[in-house]
């Protein structure tokens, strides 16, 4: 028989309960459940094309599904000094990893983004964004406040690090994500205007560089502004299914887009839920992004741990931003990045880092005792 969990229960699990924020753990767990929804709308015309069972996509992503949820509890019942202690552990392993993928990971498409390990196929960048933009935010915050030791010059040394190593690989999308969170938490560190605009002149010029010199890169620029320039298959496709859709779907099951989308399981199961649950269903699920990135900067503004602050800002800028990426270049609202709805399309490696990075998120915005919220 479950005994119920009342305030004066000063167990680990008691405390938690009462501290950590329960409506963003709940709608973090729908969007789990909305996307194995949607990897099983989606993925059997994926698995057919590559001779798959039809169920192949969605019984692997179910297996990620069961380690996510539990990384998601656990890491939120860390205090803040663990948070950060398991985020630089992570942070060191993962630039490990990065460096061991550059010379024995698996080349797709001219990219080497992925390393075997123990059976399993893990993209270790999706791991670094979070761990990254958790340490980066103890740098910042040591130097704000005082500390001995020079945080910032810390921080643009790292950054410099995993930029490096993810342009190596390439993978300019993901380098993009890194550094907006980095400057983000930088600007809210207190970054002298002068910075932010010799920062932002930098960015651009990194923008322009990485047109001229990836080719992949100035393929999609000059594709999104002249659809005639190169081959616009998928992002057609995606337009398409969201036109078949109109407000209300096609019904699970029934879309036909998918069949023609590569990628209708990964970075365009957007598209597959606009066709097959129609635009309500989208507003919806933007919807539940947004209350979630709300939820957690209501929370975290109430703060007054500089640590505390930065690292749930980068965080919430980094999930919001993924979301954001992947869903404007479903609508053709920007060049299209090989980037996963976070907690929705399929892929082992993105669900288990998201888990960990909003787990970190949950933990780092319970409620403290000398909380005057």
């Amino acid at each position: 028989m479950m005994v119920p969990l009342t305030r004066t229960d000063t167990s680990v699990l008691g405390r938690w309960w009462w501290t950590v924020d329960r409506w963003s753990l709940f709608l973090l767990c729908a969007l789990t459940g909305i996307g194995l929804v949607l990897t099983g709308a989606a993925s059997p015309a994926v698995a057919e094309r590559l001779n798959l069972p039809p169920t192949h996509f969605l019984l692997r992503q179910a297996m990620f599904v069961v380690p996510a949820i539990a990384v998601l509890f656990l890491v939120s019942m860390l205090n803040a000094r663990q948070v950060r202690r398991l985020a630089v552990v992570v942070f060191l392993a993962s630039v490990l990893l990065l460096l061991l993928t550059l010379a024995i990971g698996t080349e797709i498409k001219g990219a080497r983004r992925w390393i075997t390990l123990g059976g399993l196929s893990l993209q270790i960048s999706e791991f670094v964004k979070p761990a990254f933009a958790v340490t980066a935010a103890w740098m910042f915050a040591a130097k704000r406040l005082g500390e001995d030791i020079p945080g910032n010059a810390i921080s643009a040394g790292l950054l410099f690090v995993v930029v490096g190593l993810l342009l190596a690989q390439p993978d300019v999308g993901q380098t993009a994500v890194v550094t907006t969170v980095w400057f983000s938490q930088f600007f809210l560190a207190g970054l002298p205007m002068a910075y932010v605009a010799l920062l932002l002149i930098l960015g651009l010029g990194g923008v322009v560089t990485a047109y001229f010199v990836f080719p992949h890169v100035a393929s999609r620029v000059d594709r999104f502004f002249n659809p005639q320039a190169g081959d616009s298959y998928q992002i057609d496709r995606a337009l398409e299914a969201f036109k078949n859709g109109g407000l209300f779907g096609t019904g699970p099951g029934s879309g036909t887009a998918k069949s023609n989308l590569p990628d209708a399981h990964a970075d365009f199961v957007f598209a597959v839920a606009g066709e097959e649950f129609g635009l309500i269903a989208c507003l919806l699920l933007v919807l539940l992004f947004a209350i979630i990135v709300l939820r957690g900067f209501s929370r975290v503004l109430q703060d007054n741990d500089l640590f505390i602050v930065l690292a749930t800002t980068g965080l919430l800028v980094q999930f919001s931003l993924q979301a954001l990426i992947n869903m404007a270049s479903s609508v053709n609202l920007m060049p299209p990045k090989g980037m996963t709805l976070p907690f929705i399309s399929y892929g082992g490696s993105s669900i288990l880092a998201i888990a960990f990075g909003m787990g970190m998120m949950l933990a780092l915005t319970r409620r403290r005792p000398g909380d005057s919220r």
